[in-house]
């Protein structure tokens, strides 16, 4: 693979130039990304601690907040840091170093939410059959080949981008490194490897998406058949799934299934899946599920009775 050594390093123009939108950016996201970072935590500590939260939504929904966790570190501490710089510098290697651990993490939460599609598919479907479907060898197996699609496509990803050369001018019109921005700065023709890029990231989302919609679609259509109680759990976490997959999709849909035209709505319709997303995931997975909740109050109580013995 053949890379331009006259860019060595690129510069990143943030979502605003304004000095005064900039502290509130600062403000909002660092915000933002305590909370998802707290959120996360506690939902991966309460399931790993917990004995009643050791069905496969759990299990799934354990590693759905350790995808989240690293995906909006790999983007929000550069944003939030970039917001107080003169100059929003970054190195051609930490540059694909972030566009490696973006799509990394972003491709393994497509894999957990579609397991976790699957899971309820199953469980409202097939009861009888749940616990031999969904065992724990099946659930780990599931998980290890999700790492492993994510690690292929993510490499598949830097390949592309290093196949790109850059001779100026290296001002990114964005907060972060990822091959659509990098396109534009490309100094030959990008036209196959926008091709490819859609092909990979932009078939991935879009085929996910349909295949979470038509999940989710069966898993409804599915309730009419339960009581009346078990319609309104189902449907509620349900609901929330649903959620999540369209702010998710939604956006990445718009940035990988197009030509490498640049948008002014791009950044701010970017920050929906890469900070908006893993913030809001364990306030869905928390506040409209009594489960965690009840497990979480269970967790915290024993460890403060603990402490004050």
């Amino acid at each position: 693979m053949q890379q331009n050594k006259s860019v060595t390093e690129f510069i990143l123009l943030g979502l605003t130039q304004d000095p005064l939108r900039q502290k509130m950016v600062f403000i909002i996201f660092l915000i933002f990304y305590a909370g998802t970072v707290v959120g996360n935590l506690l939902i991966i500590v309460t399931i790993k601690f917990s004995r009643s939260l050791g069905s496969p939504m759990y299990f799934f929904l354990f590693y759905l907040s350790i995808a989240d966790t690293c995906f909006s570190t790999s983007i929000a501490p550069r944003l939030i840091v970039d917001t107080l710089s003169a100059k929003k510098i970054i190195s051609y290697k930490e540059c694909m170093m972030q566009v490696f651990a973006l799509h990394l993490f972003g491709c393994m939460e497509i894999f957990v939410l579609i397991f976790m599609a699957v899971d309820r598919c199953v469980a409202i479907c097939k009861p009888l059959h749940y616990p031999t479907i969904m065992r724990r060898q099946v659930c780990i197996i599931l998980i290890i080949l999700a790492w492993t699609g994510s690690f292929i496509h993510s490499i598949a990803q830097i390949a592309l981008a290093l196949k790109l050369h850059f001779c100026g001018p290296n001002l990114i019109d964005h907060y972060c490194c990822d091959l659509q921005p990098l396109l534009n700065l490309a100094c030959m023709d990008t036209y196959m490897i926008n091709l490819l890029l859609m092909s990979n990231s932009g078939a991935i989302c879009s085929s996910s998406f349909l295949l979470l919609m038509i999940s989710y679609f069966v898993i409804l259509h599915s309730l009419r058949n339960h009581s009346a109680e078990g319609r309104k759990k189902a449907f509620s976490t349900c609901t929330s799934h649903i959620i999540v997959v369209i702010l998710f999709f939604g956006p990445c849909i718009f940035i990988y299934t197009r030509p490498p035209t640049t948008f002014p709505m791009d950044k701010v319709v970017t920050v929906f899946y890469t900070i908006g997303t893993p913030f809001l995931n364990p306030l869905i997975y928390t506040l409209r599920n009594a489960e965690v909740k009840n497990a979480m109050r269970k967790l915290w109580s024993i460890k403060i009775t603990s402490e004050s013995k």
